[in-house]
């Protein structure tokens, strides 16, 4: 076998993704959808200062279905980041770094995440 047809170490193949190790990508990408998210907030805020007429397009704009989908996901997106940033800060300090207990609290702030964005998009009536 040649030396490029080799496959890197350790390939996706053969590596088993841990809890973990999906979280920290999971938080990675989504600290990056929600600076996206960052755009839409600001182009509100423009609408808002070019008149009544774009405000109320965009507020006709944000209650189509398909957005009030988008913003659950931003604010899934946003409560996931937020509660698994207190996790890394509880890291930092020392706490919670055994193998089962990081799953453990790791599974916890999945579950947290959603019952929060399901609370926070009734707060709002998005649904």
């Amino acid at each position: 076998m040649k030396k490029q047809d080799l496959p890197l170490s350790p390939h996706l193949q053969i590596y088993k993704p841990q809890i973990t190790s999906l979280l920290s990508i999971s938080h990675r990408i989504s600290g990056v959808a929600l600076n996206f998210v960052l755009v839409i907030v600001v182009l509100g805020l423009l609408c808002i200062t070019l008149g009544e007429s774009y405000f109320e397009l965009f507020i006709s704009f944000i209650n189509s279905f398909p957005i009030k989908i988008i913003i659950f996901l931003a604010i899934l997106g946003f409560s996931y980041h937020f509660l698994n940033g207190i996790r890394h800060i509880i890291w930092d300090f020392g706490f919670l770094l055994g193998n089962r207990s990081s799953a453990i609290f790791g599974y916890i702030i999945i579950a947290t995440s959603f019952i929060s964005s399901i609370f926070i998009s009734r707060l709002l009536g998005l649904f």
